[in-house]
């Protein structure tokens, strides 16, 4: 038998004010917002150790994944991340400060630019990525491989579920 936890005395409370309603989603998604409360906070202690915030990794992630050269247009970075331009200049202009990205005009198109991993940038994105591997590791921990298969399946199928909704 399990102990109960914050989500099981709001569901109590709910239940003796409005025992009409049908809490399960509640119960459920109450454990999910906590979880990803918990999660986000974990990663953000992750990137700032690598003198990152969530968004600068992202972008430097998205740089190391396209694979060499390293080498990506702003416009990408934006789309994959569904960012606006106006926020991906803002996190170059950072990344770009600290040394970790170059940006240079595209040879073959003088009105873009391309921004490109500079050493220290691969360096931090490599040990970054990990550290966050490692993060997500630990994170699922408290479950068996075969658990941490089926929520992943569970998630997946949710997801799909919802497709047609914006993020």
């Amino acid at each position: 038998m399990r102990e109960d936890d914050e989500v099981d005395a709001v569901i109590a409370q709910w239940r003796h004010e409005r025992p009409d309603l049908d809490l399960w989603p509640v119960e459920v998604l109450g454990r999910v917002t906590r979880f990803a409360a918990l999660m986000h906070r974990s990663f953000d202690e992750v990137f700032a150790r690598h003198g990152l915030r969530n968004g600068e990794f992202d972008v430097l992630a998205s740089i190391r994944r396209s694979g060499p050269p390293y080498t990506v247009t702003p416009s990408v970075l934006s789309q994959q991340l569904m960012l606006s331009r106006a926020g991906m200049t803002s996190r170059l202009d950072r990344l770009e400060a600290a040394g970790l990205v170059r940006r240079r005009l595209d040879p073959a198109d003088r009105r873009s630019f391309l921004v490109s991993l500079t050493e220290p940038g691969m360096a931090t994105i490599d040990a970054a990525m990990s550290d966050h591997a490692a993060n997500e590791a630990r994170l699922l921990s408290g479950l068996s491989e075969q658990r941490q298969r089926q929520l992943n399946d569970a998630m997946y199928t949710l997801l799909r579920a919802r497709d047609h909704e914006e993020l």
